[in-house]
Formats: structure tokens, sequence, C-alpha cells
């Protein structure tokens, strides 16, 4: 039996989706009109429900065979079931049915676009633009595809199209920020920044972006000041909280930090970044108690926060608690293997243990990560050094100059050592390349060794140097 249901208000589309599954229950064909159709599949849509949006689609198509929208949404669902070539049948009935609908080219460059097919892509959303009233979320479209493309520039070309149509987009404002970002050029970002927000001095959106830029330039008061204004116009911008609290650090006014990354829990849910954060701060203060409860908070939250292991590492390490910090070195370094400083931290804490093997072990891991390390050189060659391991410590320094030809430091270490291993022509050679560079840091030389200031072939060659 057939039974009509025609479309006529919000209570009769409720009612048509009891109809509905009334009909599936009952085995039996009801008849219902386009609209009501509609209703029913994106009520399943929105339930994330696309099995059953499909399964009303089929019958949309059965009954109403010319409209051209239940063929859009059957390739939209079979898209999200990643049935390519269904989508791709039922966009081409479409087309035939109505060529001039932008959807149909939308969601075939959307499955081009998923398939990296990019040129089709490309080609299709081209279609689409003729043919769409409104045009931005299609040419931000394009720039995801640039983007993919890895032609960053041409991403940016159409963002800022898009954005000409529609400044509201915030989508766009962060996109472009990305891009600017992936390019390296906070200038060009903060200039067109500066000018959307003349054009519109309420963005919140632009006033953070802006604010992420001037950061990435160094310039933290005046990220803090752009983080303050995206505040003013959206108090709850958790985001900008954040990212000013992360400025503040860079300034070191870590309490003034400390306020604001405890402003992002009054409008989000405490999460391990911010704990973390919080917990860096309290260790910048000296407070360690208080610094490792907050790392605590963050590894309960996030038991793959590594930066927090290490944070609990580091305030026991403070409190000269090695053994202990060592435990926790470790469960940072098993998260994150190749970050040089979790493997400076464990070879400090190594050495003052007494278990040189170990240290040397995790020195040798610090400088394959990070060869630029002066300090980690300079520290590795020290612990060689006082196990009589000269020869070592001057060829370790030797590779720490291969890998930091511009630090001074290194060449008056090597004086030290060869003038130890008695090497006195090599010494004074390097002495005079040091000296060369930086005179002023000769007193390096004699902080490491004090007797070297007794040596009058020393002297004479810095003398020459030192007015």
């Amino acid at each position: 039996m057939e039974e009509e249901f025609f479309f006529e208000s919000n209570e009769d589309a409720q009612r048509s989706i009891e109809r509905y599954e009334e009909m599936i229950r009952n085995q039996d064909q009801y008849f219902f009109d386009a609209g009501a159709f509609e209703y029913i599949v994106d009520f399943y849509i929105e339930k994330n429900d696309p099995v059953k949006a499909l399964q009303v689609v089929d019958y949309a198509v059965l009954q109403h065979p010319y409209a051209t929208v239940f063929l859009v949404k059957q390739a939209h669902l079979f898209t999200l079931t990643n049935s390519y070539e269904n989508a791709f049948n039922a966009l081409q009935k479409a087309e035939l049915l109505e060529p001039s609908e932008p959807d149909i080219y939308l969601l075939r460059g959307n499955i081009y676009q998923n398939t990296e097919r990019y040129a089709e892509a490309l080609n299709n959303y081209e279609q689409a633009l003729l043919l769409a009233e409104s045009t931005d979320e299609i040419l931000l479209q394009m720039a995801y595809v640039y983007q993919s493309m890895g032609d960053y520039e041409s991403a940016i070309s159409y963002i800022k199209l898009s954005l000409e149509q529609n400044m509201e987009n915030q989508d766009g404002l962060y996109e472009l920020a990305f891009c600017y970002d992936v390019l390296d050029k906070q200038e060009e970002s903060i200039k067109f920044y500066e000018q959307y927000i003349d054009t519109d001095p309420y963005s919140y959106a632009a006033w953070y972006n802006l604010g992420n830029s001037f950061h990435k330039l160094n310039l933290f008061e005046k990220a803090i000041d752009a983080y303050d204004y995206a505040i003013l116009i959206k108090d709850d911008f958790s985001s900008a909280y954040f990212n000013k609290g992360n400025a503040l650090v860079q300034l070191d006014k870590y309490e003034e930090a400390i306020e604001v990354y405890k402003q992002t829990f009054e409008y989000e849910q405490p999460n391990a970044d911010t704990y973390c954060a919080i917990g860096e701060c309290y260790e910048k203060l000296e407070h360690m108690d208080t610094a490792r409860s907050y790392y605590k908070k963050s590894v309960k939250l996030d038991a793959n926060m590594a930066d927090a292991w290490f944070g609990i590492g580091v305030t026991l390490n403070f409190e000269e608690r090695y053994f202990e910090s060592l435990h926790f070195y470790k469960k940072a370094i098993d998260l994150e293997a190749e970050n040089p400083d979790f493997w400076f931290a464990r070879a400090d804490a190594y050495y003052k243990l007494g278990q040189i093997d170990e240290s040397i072990h995790a020195y040798e891991k610090v400088l394959e990560y990070n060869p630029v390390d002066v300090e980690a050189w300079l520290d590795f060659s020290t612990v060689l050094y006082e196990q009589g391991r000269l020869l070592e410590a001057s060829e370790t320094i030797a590779d720490a100059i291969k890998n930091n030809p511009d630090a001074t430091e290194l060449y008056y270490r090597m004086v030290a050592y060869l003038f130890a291993l008695g090497m006195q022509a090599d010494a004074l050679s390097y002495l005079e390349t040091a000296l060369k560079s930086d005179p002023d840091k000769h007193y390096i030389l004699f902080e490491y060794l004090p007797q070297l200031q007794d040596n009058s072939a020393i002297i004479d060659v810095i003398n020459r140097y030192i007015k």
C-alpha cells in the first residue's frame, strides 16, 4: 500500500521521520515529497549515520528520479563512506539532469582532492566558481589544494580572494597564517593582518594571528599587545591567553605568565600543555615543589607529555636528588628519543652520580642529535679530561670545532688540552686563532686551567692582541 505524506511545517517535518521509520519497520512503501525526504536525509547525516541516510536517499531517488538534489546527496554520502566510484556515477547522472548545479563540481572536486588528483580537483572547482553565487568557500578549497601541492604562494592568493568576499571567515585567517609561517614570511603576514584590522578592527582572529607573527619575530611586547586586543574582543579566547603567557615567559615575566595561563581555566578545561607551562614558570622561579605539582597534573592528564616528565626530573635534579631524576629523564626520553635536552640532563645526572660510562654515552647522544650545542661539547670533553683521557678530550673538541667553527670558546678550550698534552706549538696556533676571533674571551683559558697564567709563551701571545 502507498501512503502520501506532504511536507508542510516543522511539526510535519519531525513527523516525517517517525513515518519513515514506521515504513521501514512495516516493510511498506509510503510516498514523501522532496522536502520531507531532504529533512529525513539531513536528520541522519546530523546523527552521523551515513548508512541510514544513504538508505533514505535511495528511496528518494526512486520516488523523485529527476531531483538533482538527491543525486548530489547520494554522491556526498558515498564520499563519506569512501565509495568514490559510486559517488562519481551519481554526480554524472546529476550533471546530465542539471549541468548548472555548482554542488556537482564542488563535490567532484572534493573527491579528486581526497584522492590527490589535484589538477582535476582544481578544474572542477573552477567550474563551480563560474556557477556558484557565493564563492568564498570554493576559493578556500582551492587554496587547500595548492597547499597540498606545496604551492603556498598560490594558496595565499586564493585565501586572500576568499577573505575579500567573506571577511568573517576565521578559517581563512588561520590558513593564511599557516602559509606565511611555512614560507617564513612573518613581515608579510604582519603587513596583511595590520591592513585587515584597519578594515575590520573587531576581528579577534586577525589580532590573534598578528600576535603570533610578532611572537615568531621575537617582538614579544607587540605580540602581547595584539593578544590583549584579541582578548578584549573575545574575552573567552583561551588560545590568546595561552600564547600571551608564552610571550610573557620569553620576557622572563613568570609570575604574570602564571596568572595568564590560569585564566584559560575559566574558559576551557585545564589541559596538559597549560599545566606543563605553569610548571615551567614555577621551575624558573625556583619554586620546585609547586613546579613539580603542576608537572604531575600535566602527566596525569596526558601520560605522553614528555616535557612534563622531564620537568619533574629537573626539579629533582635541582634538589640534588639525581638518582630519582634519572627515572623521569628516562620517561621523557622513551617518549622523545631524539631530544638532545633530555639526553643532556641525563648525562649530567649520571656524571653527578659518578656513573661515568653512562654519562659519556648520554653525551654522545646529545651531540648526535644536536652537534651545534657548544656547552654539551665543552661538558663532554671535561668529563673525558677528568678521566685522564686527554687525547679523547682534544679529539672531541676538534669535532666540536668542525661543527661550530665560529665558537671561540672551543678554540680556547683546545689550547688548554693541547698544553696538557705537551703539544705547545699546536696550542699556540689555536690560541692565535681564538684571539683573532675574540680576544676578550681569553679569560676562559685561565678559568679552566689557572696554571696557564704562569706560562710566558701564552702571556706573550695574549699581550700582542690585548691593548
